[in-house]
């Protein structure tokens, strides 16, 4: 039976791995504590059963708003299995947004996962009519349980309420509306993409075909499960029956990575880009030959090329992995067979260094329009080739370069369109079923998609030169002193930047240097620290042609984060709302 419809991944698991142990794990109460495919499957049932005797219909909707966690899982089989749409909501947007998405999907009811989340959410969701009941994946008191559903639906067990499941089941059509998934957004309001089960299904076949994992390997979960690129993810190493273990938090990645030592995982360029520094931190900490040795390791590394690296550079780069690499796999667990990064650009050299080093990096390109993956990069030149997003995912997909450099999309993958929005979903939608991504791009060497910048966020200086901000922000992020930059300059002379530091790494270079502040507004304002960023800078503008050269900057005192409304959940950069926030810093590159 050929799985088209999200559901269908449970029968699989009846069928294929009917044994298997750790579907899912989680630590509870310190303990790592997995789930069986029975688990999985009855946990599901049950959530069915008692949403069918809770007078669910089709159509209807649940948001969840959670961690990534077991029961994420269990809880969209069921709404899938029985029609009914899951709207998963990031646990870190403001409350104007929870009240938009609710509002707008009409939720009937909401899953959270933690006292936290059920404070901040219950009062917006006591004020809006749809909203029945909010449950909690922890206990907390005076809250609902979502166990009280899982409960009920076990009493409900039998012939009868079985086949009331199957003839919802029958009548789900693979083409039927899955998930409704709010776009982050950099600007504005979330808009709802509508994504149906066939938009997933069709893609996971295509990524199980270039996989080198197995069901007797892991996979580690730390992306949220709200993104469409883990939650693609998450049904893919489901097809292919890997355990899936979920990170603790953000902060124990490093400590869950050594303790299951996982096959595979997906992230986010930054966070290779913090695995970089820190490695590359340690390596400046050394003395003497071994310090020269990481050096010459490193230097080698950054060599690598896609193909072609000839005899006597893989003689050495054997022993560089003998002596050095070897290290960076275990810090990853030394297992790790592939990892997958989306989200945002990855930077050449960090593709370099990884694969030189045993890693292997595979970054893809998407939206969450596309459910999401439009491209990725395989194991081999041509298919892999740095600098770039690799070929189409395959099958009825396809590609077009149109004359202002956009990138359409065509493919079973896209999106039914804008929930609610009409109007938004024939703007992005062409008559000819071209959706438009946004996104310029070229084709190289007629194989590899390569993405240059956003085509909105392009802008043009007075002089009458444009400037694609992502590409000069991705040289200067390189830099262990900037942890996120972004340029400006819209109808001025010459582009500027605003600098958020690698507070981190610049607390450590002030220590050294005997430079004393007692907080980063004091830091920032410090004329040696000035001097120091301006070296950076001079430094990176020596790789831009004279009109992307960054001419002044300002330092922020902040980190950017989502929480803070600098990044989106994707961590992309909320340029509108960065401008606003910092307008007087920005009067001090442009004074009026």
């Amino acid at each position: 039976m050929e799985e088209t419809r999200i559901f269908d991944l449970l029968n699989r698991y009846k069928t294929k791995f009917p044994n298997k142990k750790d579907v899912f794990s989680a630590k509870e109460n310190g303990k790592w504590v997995s789930y069986s495919t029975d688990d999985y499957i009855q946990y599901a049932n049950y959530f069915s059963y008692s949403l069918l005797e809770m007078g669910f219909e089709k159509g209807d909707k649940i948001a969840t708003v959670s961690n990534n966690r077991p029961e994420w899982n269990f809880v969209d089989m069921g709404m899938g299995q029985i029609g009914v749409v899951h709207v998963p909501i990031y646990p870190t947007i403001s409350e104007s947004e929870y009240e938009h998405i609710l509002k707008h999907s009409e939720a009937k009811i909401i899953i959270v996962s933690d006292e936290e989340l059920y404070k901040k959410i219950k009062p917006i969701a006591d004020q809006i009519e749809s909203v029945k009941e909010v449950y909690t994946f922890n206990k907390i008191n005076g809250a609902k349980n979502w166990k009280e559903i899982i409960e009920s639906g076990k009493k409900l067990e039998g012939p009868e309420m079985r086949g009331k499941v199957k003839l919802r089941k029958d009548s789900i059509e693979k083409d039927d509306l899955a998930t409704i998934i709010y776009t982050s957004g950099t600007t504005g309001l979330p808009k709802g993409v509508m994504l149906s089960h066939w938009n997933f299904m069709y893609q996971v076949k295509y990524i199980d075909d270039m996989l080198r994992v197995s069901s007797k390997d892991r996979a580690l979960s730390f992306l949220p499960l709200c993104h469409v690129l883990e939650r693609i993810g998450g049904y893919t190493w489901q097809y292919r029956g890997l355990g899936i273990y979920y990170a603790e938090s953000t902060d124990k990645i490093a400590e869950n990575i050594k303790e299951i030592k996982p096959q595979v995982f997906i992230t986010v360029p930054r966070l290779l880009e913090r695995i970089y520094d820190k490695i590359i931190g340690i390596g400046k900490d050394l003395e003497g030959k071994k310090k020269d040795l990481f050096f010459w390791a490193v230097d080698l590394g950054l060599q690598y090329k896609d193909h072609g690296n000839g005899f006597v550079y893989l003689a050495k780069l054997k022993l560089a992995n003998m002596l050095i690499f070897k290290k960076w796999r275990e810090a990853l667990g030394g297992n790790v067979k592939m990892i997958i990064s989306g989200g945002a650009a990855l930077q050449p050299r960090l593709a370099r260094i990884f694969w030189s080093a045993g890693i292997p990096i595979h970054e893809g390109y998407g939206l969450t329009e596309t459910a999401p993956v439009i491209a990725v990069n395989r194991f081999e030149y041509p298919e892999l080739m740095f600098g770039t997003v690799g070929p189409q995912l395959g099958g009825e997909q396809q590609i077009k370069i149109v004359e202002d450099g956009e990138i359409l999309f065509k493919g079973p993958n896209l999106m039914l369109g804008y929930y609610k929005d009409p109007e938004q979903t024939k703007e992005a939608i062409d008559e000819d079923g071209w959706f438009h991504t946004g996104d310029i791009g070229e084709i190289i060497d007629g194989v590899a998609l390569k993405i240059t910048d956003r085509k909105k966020e392009i802008f043009k200086l007075s002089t009458g030169k444009y400037v694609a901000p992502q590409v000069v922000e991705n040289i200067f992020k390189e830099s262990f002193f900037i942890e996120q930059l972004m340029v400006v300059g819209e109808n001025e002379k010459f582009a500027g930047a605003l600098i958020s530091p690698n507070f981190e790494f610049l607390h450590d270079w002030c220590h050294k240097k005997n430079i004393h502040y007692r907080e980063n507004m004091d830091l920032i304002e410090d004329p040696q620290v000035i001097e120091r960023y301006q070296e950076e800078l001079d430094s990176c503008n020596q790789q831009l042609g004279k009109t992307e050269q960054i001419k002044k900057f300002q330092l922020v005192c902040e980190e950017w984060t989502p929480e803070g409304g600098e990044l989106s959940p994707t961590l992309k950069l909320k340029r509108k709302f960065v401008k606003q926030k910092y307008k007087k810093r920005l009067d001090q590159i442009y004074p009026v």
